[in-house]
């Protein structure tokens, strides 16, 4: 073999490993970001969880901020929009919610590491990959989603009571955080044994409940 081709051979990787290599990478950062915070994880930690050296990361993303660009890039916000962009299929409150709750659920399957970062990164101050993920997050479903419960709010079919702003967080409140704590409730004795299904029919459940038409008041003297 020719020198310049072994140097080539030596120095870069071939494209098909190659990808396979950036792709562990990117997964190592996710857990790691998940375990520790994206502040407390250095390049080499990710290096040695992924099995390659502090060069190789450095070689598919330059510096630690393209790095983290790239998980909130290529990780991240598509999981986010292939999460939230069936909402626009739908003009009914409560299928929305069900889809999202099931789609969370499915999507945090596939990452399992998804709530503790979105934990410790998005929802925490100082982490590193929130402006990142808010500059790019599918705001327009939200605000569709939030525009079908006014509606349905004015026609009198939805609990009018409730925010519509605040649907996000109700939505995240029943899914993500119980995800992200996980680990912890299931030390208590009376919580163990729930799972994930179980998590996602109360999550149905209280969603569909607090979004349903309120009982009629009973009338004075019944």
């Amino acid at each position: 073999m020719p020198a310049r081709a072994r140097s080539r051979a030596i120095g870069r990787p071939r494209q098909d490993s190659g990808i396979a290599a950036r792709e562990l990478l990117l997964d190592s950062a996710m857990q790691l970001f998940a375990e520790r915070g994206a502040a407390a994880t250095t390049i080499a930690r990710i290096a040695a969880r992924a099995g390659v050296t502090p060069a190789m990361v450095h070689y598919y993303f330059s510096d630690r901020d393209r790095l983290l660009d790239a998980v909130a890039g290529e990780r991240l916000l598509p999981t986010l929009r292939s999460v939230w962009a069936p909402v626009a299929e739908t003009g009914e409150v409560l299928p929305m919610l069900r889809g999202l709750v099931r789609r969370i659920l499915k999507a945090t399957e596939v990452m399992p590491w998804l709530p503790g970062l979105w934990l410790r990164e998005i929802l925490s101050e100082g982490g590193l990959l929130r402006s990142r993920v808010l500059k790019g997050m599918p705001f327009e479903y939200v605000r569709h989603l939030i525009a079908t419960v006014a509606a349905a709010q004015r026609e009198g079919t939805i609990n009018r009571d409730l925010d519509p702003r605040l649907v996000l967080m109700s939505v995240l409140g029943t899914t993500l955080l119980p995800l992200a704590t996980m680990h912890m409730w299931r030390e208590i004795p009376v919580m163990q044994g729930v799972g994930r299904e179980d998590l996602a029919r109360h999550a149905e459940a209280l969603l569909v409940s607090a979004f349903s038409p309120p009982q009629q008041r009973r009338t004075r003297g019944k």
